[in-house]
């Protein structure tokens, strides 16, 4: 047997072993904090409410939810139901506390934020405990509620994930069957585009997660999509595939779990919520819920944020080809250096 045979049969050594099992550690670590941290970690904090009613009973209410939930609200004041309402349909809140008819109510939006609205129902009870039955008693009325056939919410939460995967997925397939950043980026946003139209389809006609307008919904996710493989086709380009692996990290490690996709941002611990909706995943999740449930309100930012991701992509995508034509153009011919030898 030969000394090459043998080297190659020969079992790695044990501290290639604890390499291994190190990296593995660390790794299987990283996940478990990118995924859970949030969620055990989620509470209330500074959450948009309104509370209307007169300036007396508002000032009360107000005290009493600092004293029971500290820097769990952002209480701003208003003068009657129907501003109240409309502040929770054009997304400025999560919902209201309502005192200014002779029943106090809490008006919810539960399609916003299941985790917000049940948070607002103890609201609903601690405030009725408190008036001992000496006031009519305190009811909750969703004012923007989840479709029937999925009241938890729960299509729209597991669809986060798929829409980040899916960006992923078209980066890898453009980068290794197409040649050409013309072709990649046309690839990208044809399949955002049908992309958008079977998840919508899927999630709106089949789970019932979803409402409002089929197409303004596909257009959501197609913007989702696009943003998020426009981005890692053009890291890769640019960079090769340690630009594909950051960028793989920034949507998945860090996007999905910070999208409040299952929660709300506000509820995310400390900055992690803010970042989380300058991602595509976190702004994707949340222009979803405005044109499924909100008419499109509140949607700007989203969008902003999103086109803003999908033009970086373009833009590395272009640099990255440039760089390419360029380095083609200096190399060598074959012909010169056979010629040359």
């Amino acid at each position: 047997m030969s000394t090459t045979q043998t080297e190659t049969t020969e079992p790695s050594p044990w501290s290639k072993v604890a390499v291994a099992v190190g990296l593995l550690t660390v790794a299987v670590s990283v996940l478990l904090t990118a995924f859970a941290w949030p969620s055990v970690r989620s509470s209330l904090h500074d959450v948009p409410i309104a509370v209307s009613g007169p300036a007396p009973a508002v000032a009360q209410v107000t005290a009493a939810l600092d004293q029971r939930m500290p820097d769990a609200f952002t209480v701003t004041r208003v003068d009657n139901t129907a501003t109240a309402e409309e502040l929770i349909r054009d997304r400025e809140v999560y919902g209201a506390i309502d005192l200014s008819t002779g029943s106090p109510q809490v008006l919810t939006a539960s399609a916003g934020s299941v985790q917000v609205a049940q948070a607002l129902q103890s609201v609903a009870t601690a405030l009725g405990q408190a008036q001992a039955g000496a006031a009519p008693a305190v009811t909750v009325r969703d004012v923007v509620a989840l479709p029937a056939d999925d009241p938890r919410g729960a299509g729209l939460a597991a669809g986060a994930l798929p829409l980040v995967m899916g960006g992923m997925l078209a980066a890898v397939l453009l980068t290794n069957l197409l040649r050409g950043a013309s072709r990649r980026i046309t690839g990208a946003l044809v399949f955002a585009v049908t992309g958008g139209l079977a998840l919508a389809a899927i999630l709106e006609f089949w789970f019932g997660s979803l409402d409002g307008s089929y197409l303004a919904n596909a257009g959501a996710i197609a913007l989702s999509i696009a943003a998020v493989s426009l981005t890692l086709l053009g890291l890769e380009s640019l960079f090769g595939y340690p630009g594909f692996g950051i960028g793989a990290v920034v949507m998945l490690l860090i996007g999905n779990p910070l999208s409040g996709s299952t929660a709300a941002p506000q509820m995310l611990p400390g900055w992690s919520g803010t970042l989380g909706q300058l991602l595509p995943p976190g702004a994707g999740n949340q222009l979803l819920r405005s044109t499924a449930f909100f008419d499109g309100q509140g949607a700007t930012h989203s969008i902003v944020v999103l086109v803003s991701w999908l033009a970086l992509g373009v833009v590395l995508s272009v640099l990255g080809a440039a760089r390419s034509r360029r380095k083609a153009a200096t190399a060598p011919q074959p012909e010169a250096v056979l010629a040359a030898a």
